[in-house]
């Protein structure tokens, strides 16, 4: 009965309606279904909840309306007990769509083996789901997926900001696993982008606010979570991105070509640290002939001409190599995944006209999602699904995620961290990712909790066949890395 009577009351407001009204109910409402699926040889079969959990401020008043989606096993021994994994994306304005509908989650996209849209659009069940180990929140933040503020009059600084943000999704993590009877459950947080950012907060406010301590934090395609690497460093670290995106293209020298992408990464990143930023930080006063020599290394493993880099005085900006490097083809390449082309309505222009893997993904994710909710998850509403929601301003001042990271490991020795990033994505490059591990502890004192994999593709590497396989196989082994033994203390 509470379901249906959930699913009729979600389906009485009008198409577009921002603002939500019936606080008591839509603010509150749950609707359950069972399913099944198999993950490798196991048959997991398994409750699915989707609905709304208020955010309340300080005067207990209901102040926006939270859309989750909750997986827990019933053939996976004791609930109570079994890890937890609370998943986010970024943006910041973004759903929790994508690792939901193709990374971790019970199903995955209609798409093909490098992740490209099938017609007729739809899902598939998920063979590489990690619901095998740990029970699955996936969280829309205010205003994307079916999320809103309550009403127009409700101060948007409270949601829309580093901290802020941070703050009402640590209450609202509290309530959910009061609600759900999890606090016993060894617990993990999964972000992706901007959702890395969120998740290092997280981590610390949990443990220190809401007194909520953590068994291991995934970053998966993470921003810079604070970690400052301007200038030079920022100039730099973009390099063996450019080799890697060269490599896949075929741009490169038939000698370089020929080696293994790992091989030619590891020449690339020992260029960038040993050569290149030391003669950036000579700045004007780089002697002409090294200067000529650095730009002749950089179209040696990169595909573009060393002119150019001379032109640009070694500096290339990314959104120009994403322009310049299949120039001579007619195409441009795409700035979250590089194996994704454009076409531009010029060649000339120092960036490209759009984001062509942008356009990919939505075109397969967007109806995936609205069929997913409606004919899987029996979840009816008029709300639109805001795969980008409006969160701006953003209040960008004070972040101080990846310290406070740091710091939730230093007070927690069980937390451990795992960082994900393909070698193809040109917004968070996955050499800047390898640079916040090695800044995130400046002790080193913790470099064994901390580790990287790598993968040929994105930023959202899980859309390849072969990375979805690879990915969430790691996300097992380090979820069961970060399980104590029974009656383990956590002591150092």
């Amino acid at each position: 009965m509470h379901k249906l009577k959930s699913i009729l009351i979600l389906s009485i407001f009008p198409l577009g309606i921002p603002f939500l009204q019936d606080l008591a109910i839509i603010c509150d409402s749950i609707v359950r279904t069972n399913h099944e699926i198999t993950v490798g040889a196991n048959k997991i079969t398994y409750e699915a909840q989707t609905g709304f959990q208020p955010v309340w401020n300080e005067e207990g008043k209901t102040i926006a309306s939270i859309h989750y989606t909750y997986y827990k096993r019933t053939n996976g021994g004791e609930t109570e007990t079994r890890p937890l994994l609370i998943s986010f994306n970024g943006g910041p304005g973004s759903a929790s769509v994508w690792m939901h509908m193709a990374y971790t989650g019970p199903y995955l996209l209609h798409i093909d083996e490098e992740g490209y849209p099938l017609q007729p659009y739809g899902i598939k069940e998920n063979p590489h789901s990690v619901l095998d180990c740990a029970d699955l929140l996936y969280v829309n933040p205010v205003n994307t997926g079916y999320s809103r503020m309550i009403n127009k009059d409700i101060d948007k600084k409270l949601f829309f900001g580093v901290n802020a943000d941070i703050a009402y999704l640590s209450q609202w993590i509290n309530t959910f696993v009061t609600r759900e009877n999890r606090w016993r459950s060894p617990k993990f947080l999964i972000g992706e982008s901007y959702g890395t950012t969120r998740v290092s907060g997280l981590a610390h406010a949990l443990q220190n606010k809401e007194w909520m301590y953590l068994n291991g934090v995934i970053l998966v395609s993470p921003t810079h979570i604070g970690i400052a690497r301007e200038g030079i460093v920022q100039v730099a670290n973009r390099v063996p991105y450019f080799t890697a995106s060269a490599w896949y293209h075929q741009r490169l020298s038939e000698n370089q070509q020929s080696r293994d992408l790992l091989d030619i990464l590891n020449e690339s990143e020992r260029f960038t640290l040993d050569e290149l930023l030391p003669a950036l930080a000579k700045g004007a006063f780089l002697e002409d002939e090294r200067k000529s020599e650095i730009a002749e290394r950089l179209e040696q493993l990169t595909g573009i001409d060393k002119q150019v880099y001379l032109d640009y005085n070694l500096e290339l900006p990314t959104s120009a190599f994403w322009k310049l490097l299949l120039k001579d083809q007619g195409y441009t390449i795409g700035r979250l995944d590089s194996r994704y082309l454009g076409i531009d309505r010029v060649d000339g222009g120092s960036s490209p006209d759009f984001n062509a893997e942008l356009m990919s993904w939505l075109h397969s994710f967007t109806p995936a999602v609205n069929y997913y909710f409606k004919n899987v998850l029996k979840f009816s509403t008029d709300l639109k699904y805001n795969m980008f929601g409006s969160v701006h301003p953003w209040d960008r001042q004070n972040d101080r995620t990846g310290e406070q990271l740091r710091e939730a490991m230093a007070q927690n020795p069980y937390l451990k961290v795992l960082i994900q990033a393909g070698y193809f994505d040109g917004a968070t490059n996955y050499f800047d990712a390898k640079y916040s591990l090695w800044h995130l502890d400046p002790s080193g004192k913790m470099s064994d909790r901390l580790s990287f994999e790598g993968y040929k593709s994105g930023h959202m590497m899980y859309l390849r066949k072969e990375d979805l396989a690879s990915s969430t196989e790691h996300i097992r082994k380090f979820i069961n890395s970060a399980l104590p033994t029974a009656d383990q203390p956590a002591r150092y």
